[in-house]
């Protein structure tokens, strides 16, 4: 947990580009949005079936400056505990529901993860401080190109991008200790649970796009059985591509 956190302060301090004195002018707001998760940790908890999320991940969302992850004219809503717009008819998802599925995946520090949909790249971020790598699969062209070039600055090394449609997921680099999916679909893809690993965990938001959906825990087990758990209502931007 300590070297965790020191590699965040570093980071925040070194790639916001204020000096020392200045460069965690965003504190309060972070706190505060920590809070708010906290708050709706215990709201749901009937749902999520706990009352606290992994220490490890609220520590990373404590830390990490998501206002680097929003346009400048957006900025000031950025430690709001809501979903924000990012172009193109995309969203940066609350940050309740970023703790939660990253909470849900149990990410490890030797875990090799599966996103799909990039948006601006924050989702990807919280979960490169957490896992050894990170692969990312943004559809829209502009938005996949944003978030690589952003990971490269803030030096993500851990985490590789790619453009296209994440339905079939990234097969030359599966098996994945864990699938994140960041849109909604009709249905969970069979691609994504045959590269999923036994005893990996998928995360995903099931239903109509701009509907009321559920998110879904998927778990292979070891001997290659499924197992699902609906969490709660979400409503996610649906996922697209050509399938």
């Amino acid at each position: 947990m300590r070297r965790l956190q020191k590699s965040l302060l570093c980071m925040l301090l070194l790639l916001s580009g204020f000096a020392a004195p200045q460069a965690d002018q965003y504190a309060a707001e972070r706190a505060a949005m920590i809070r708010e998760i906290e708050s709706d940790v215990r709201e749901t908890s009937r749902y999520i079936d706990k009352r606290e999320l992994d220490p490890r991940v609220m520590q990373v969302l404590a830390l990490l400056p998501r206002h680097l992850f929003v346009a400048e004219d957006q900025r000031r809503y950025a430690y709001e505990n809501r979903p924000l717009g990012i172009g193109h008819g995309q969203t940066i998802s609350q940050p309740y529901i970023v703790a939660l599925m990253s909470d849900l995946l149990r990410p490890d520090s030797g875990h090799r993860i599966l996103e799909l949909g990039t948006g601006s790249g924050y989702q990807a971020a919280v979960l490169a401080h957490l896992s050894a790598e990170v692969f990312t699969i943004e559809i829209v062209e502009p938005l996949g190109k944003e978030a690589a070039e952003r990971f490269s600055k803030l030096g993500y090394a851990n985490v590789e991008t790619r453009i296209g449609d994440g339905y079939y997921g990234w097969e030359e680099h599966a098996p994945f200790d864990s699938i994140i999916v960041t849109a909604a679909a009709s249905h969970v893809p069979p691609p994504l649970i045959a590269q999923l690993k036994p005893g990996g965990r998928m995360v995903i938001p099931v239903g109509g796009g701009f509907q009321v959906q559920k998110l879904m825990l998927i778990e292979k087990t070891e001997d290659g059985g499924i197992e699902t758990r609906q969490i709660l209502p979400v409503r996610f931007v649906p996922l697209t591509g050509s399938h």
